[in-house]
């Protein structure tokens, strides 16, 4: 019978090696310098790049030389808990799915977007504890998933984009009661500053608010502000006490200024900017993440019937579409873009999609994979340690065929995944 050496086996079950681990690879892309290496091996101890070398090969070594590595890829802007379906099926999921049923469903949207490539994601949004608990069983290597940091339960208005009754019968409102600060919903300051301490209690790493309404919720606006800016300001600085980053949704121009005035580190989607808003993202030094892909793809399923409540289709055929141009506008005025895709939207595991996307409109492929590395790295303040192959840095590597240098969509096919020198992905 043939046996896998013993590291083969270890990579085949996602398990560490406990000594120093080599990978050959045959060009690396250094995002820093926006250039190749070529033919170099990467050692790895205990997680992290050791040391970058030219390339030697030795028995023993992963050998990725036929292959271009680049830096593990970071989605900043996930909802692993969830998947987007036909308005059937979500109703039923609304009076019968329980927690469990939520949680059992996230593993292998987990598994499927670390497999695509995305070692790092940010997960903006999850009810009951969902997103926080799926954090702590792949931090704790019980499932295999992507390094998560999770915003908890969003912040909205009553009636807002993330309040959760909304559309529910007057018979299920009354059961389910008038939710408050800890269930996310504010309609004060004061209300806020509950809601952000509510989200450090539950476990959060950063806090999200809902600025405007939104796509997918079954409430009219698709563009309207929903916080006065005293709210957002009251939710800015209590999180900043707390040292949280805030990321907030927005879609019409409005509710994104305010929320840009309020001092938010990035907008979400961001579809009806205007020339006020990038002034103002430049002035405060905010981060867009477009999420180009949920624009195409929930404008795709307006068109299909039965697919979107009547609510939302109007909703999804008059913003979805917007999101790309906009991205466009963004970039060329020189607004710091961070990737990100509302994956659950769209299936899990299409993240990369994402770039063909920005590369179409106008952005050279280079500066699209900076965004889903170096940019996405700064955001989550992780500069030091994720975003780029170097000594000091977690060990997240992936491998294609091919250069998405010059043809981006290489990197749909991702063909070796590591996360923190354990290999969960190879060819």
């Amino acid at each position: 019978m043939h046996r896998l050496p013993l590291l083969g086996l270890l990579m085949a079950a996602g398990v560490a090696s406990a000594a120093p681990v080599t990978v050959d690879c045959g060009r690396l892309l250094d995002v820093k310098a926006g250039a190749w290496r070529e033919r170099v091996s990467i050692t790895i101890d205990n997680g992290k790049v050791l040391s970058i070398a030219p390339l030697e090969p030795k028995p023993g070594h992963i050998d990725l030389s036929a292959y271009s590595c680049l830096p593990g890829l970071i989605d900043m802007h996930v909802h692993l808990t969830s998947e987007t379906q036909k308005e059937a099926a979500s109703l039923a999921d609304d009076l019968r799915g329980n927690p469990a049923d939520f949680a059992y469903r996230s593993v292998p949207h987990a598994e499927r977007t670390l497999k695509a490539g995305f070692t790092t994601v940010r997960d903006l949004g999850a009810s009951d504890g969902l997103g926080i608990a799926l954090k702590n069983a792949i931090a704790n290597g019980t499932i295999a998933g992507p390094r998560m940091f999770t915003s908890g339960t969003s912040i909205a208005t009553t009636g807002g984009h993330a309040d959760p009754t909304n559309g529910l019968s007057q018979q299920f409102s009354h059961a389910v009661g008038t939710p408050g600060p800890v269930q996310g919903v504010i309609n004060s300051p004061e209300q806020a500053r509950e809601a952000v301490r509510a989200r450090y209690k539950e476990g959060a790493d950063l806090i999200k608010v809902t600025a405007t309404g939104g796509v997918l919720s079954q409430a009219r606006g698709g563009q309207n502000a929903q916080f006065t800016e005293d709210e957002l300001r009251a939710i800015v600085s209590t999180a900043k006490d707390y040292g949280f980053r805030v990321a907030a949704h927005a879609h019409g121009a409005e509710g994104m200024k305010r929320a840009l005035r309020a001092g938010v580190d990035s907008i979400e989607h961001g579809s009806l900017m205007d020339d006020e808003a990038i002034a103002l993202f430049k002035k405060h030094g905010a981060w867009y993440v477009p999420t180009i892909s949920a624009g195409r793809y929930v404008a795709d399923k307006a068109k299909e019937d039965g697919y979107f409540s009547p609510m939302v289709r109007p909703k999804a055929a008059a913003i979805g579409p917007l999101i790309q141009a906009t991205f466009g506008r963004a970039y060329r005025a020189g607004v710091k873009i961070a990737f990100g895709t509302d994956a659950a939207v769209y299936p899990h595991g299409e993240n990369a999609r994402e770039f063909a996307f920005m590369v179409e409109a106008g952005m050279p492929a280079l500066e699209a994979i900076r965004a889903a590395t170096l940019g996405a790295a700064s955001l989550l303040d992780q500069s030091a340690n994720l975003g780029s192959v170097e000594p000091g840095y977690a060990a997240d590597i992936l491998a294609v065929s091919g250069d998405p240098l010059r043809d981006v969509t290489v990197l749909q096919q991702v063909r070796f995944v590591m996360k923190a020198g354990v290999v969960y992905k190879q060819p």
